[in-house]
């Protein structure tokens, strides 16, 4: 039997240790779901797992995927939508897995093939403890909000949504039910726009939670107005400065080792990850998929396309 040891401080996910058997498939599916919805993360150490045993695994709690389409991924796995991480070395600031759209995944897997010596640890942040953690002003500031994302498009965007890459006016103001984007004209070109909220609530926990792009595109992507406020503003760079310092503090980096897998409530829970100082050591597989046990998202349209069937986004023209 793995030994199980429950979240401490200074660790803000379930440990899960090989004990004898070093099977991963042979976890019981019903305990790991409970500790997942229960804590939110899930560390499983010690385990013999390669590129079939990962995809496997995470096949077994979501139902359907979707694909990362940044570019730098390599695919490993076509039958499970198994890929690798992005090919950058740089550090990554906290973010949901897609959160920039609004197919933002239930959970992210990820699984160690090849360790490094020294560098590119996986950060994680609990976006609940997170909110508990921030300056009153900040959690006040954002308690109510929403943010807006606006993106651009292309044709083949455009009749995948909408059934036309040349929309009217009347197409483009009443899209079909199960479109996740509102479009709207901009400066002569059309744009697509989604929100969510500020402080959300996570699937399987009635608290509030920080989780979305905010983090990521201000200090990585040098974005200061993606996502904006509802009011069309951008979120104040002293709150984005505080959030960004409160993460640090509360979050925490995993060293990996081969075989580990990282299993994350991608609702609840934030990744980055510290510089990688050897990319030729760091080979990281990813799965980022819908559990089969989810709860109604009311953020999602009804029957939404990455529910029904693994999702690949439109590519725009120069992918």
């Amino acid at each position: 039997m793995p030994t199980v040891s429950l979240p401490a401080p200074g660790r803000p996910y379930v440990l899960i240790e090989a004990d004898g058997t070093r099977d991963v498939l042979a976890l019981e599916r019903d305990e790991i779901v409970s500790l997942y919805k229960e804590h939110g993360a899930l560390l499983l150490r010690g385990f013999a797992t390669d590129v079939e045993a990962f995809g496997r695994f995470a096949r077994q709690f979501c139902a359907t995927s979707v694909v990362n389409e940044s570019p730098g991924r390599r695919m490993l796995d076509a039958e499970r939508n198994v890929l690798t991480v992005d090919g950058g070395t740089g550090a990554f600031n906290f973010h949901p897995e897609l959160s920039r759209e609004p197919w933002k995944p239930d959970a992210a897997f990820f699984g160690c093939l090849s360790a490094p010596l020294a560098g590119g640890a996986t950060t994680i942040c609990d976006g609940v403890e997170l909110v508990r953690a921030l300056p009153a002003e900040v959690r006040q500031g954002l308690e109510g909000r929403r943010l807006l994302y606006i993106k651009p498009t292309w044709p083949g965007l455009l009749e995948f949504w909408l059934g036309t890459p040349d929309p009217t006016d009347a197409q483009l103001l009443s899209p079909p039910e199960n479109c996740p984007y509102f479009f709207r004209k901009l400066h002569g070109e059309i744009v697509r726009l989604f929100t969510r909220p500020a402080l959300h609530r996570p699937m399987f926990t009635d608290q509030p939670a920080f989780g979305n792009f905010l983090l990521f595109a201000r200090f990585n992507n040098r974005r200061p107005d993606f996502p904006l406020l509802d009011d069309g503003r951008p979120v104040l760079e002293a709150w984005l400065q505080a959030i960004r310092a409160t993460a640090e503090r509360v979050g925490v980096a995993i060293a990996w080792r081969k075989g580990d897998v990282l299993m994350l409530d991608n609702t609840r829970f934030m990744h980055g990850r510290t510089a990688i100082t050897e990319p030729g050591e760091r080979l990281i597989a990813t799965f980022f998929g819908y559990v089969d046990f989810a709860e109604r998202d009311p953020e999602e349209p009804p029957q939404p396309l990455w529910r029904q069937r693994d999702f690949m986004p439109p590519l725009p023209p120069d992918w």
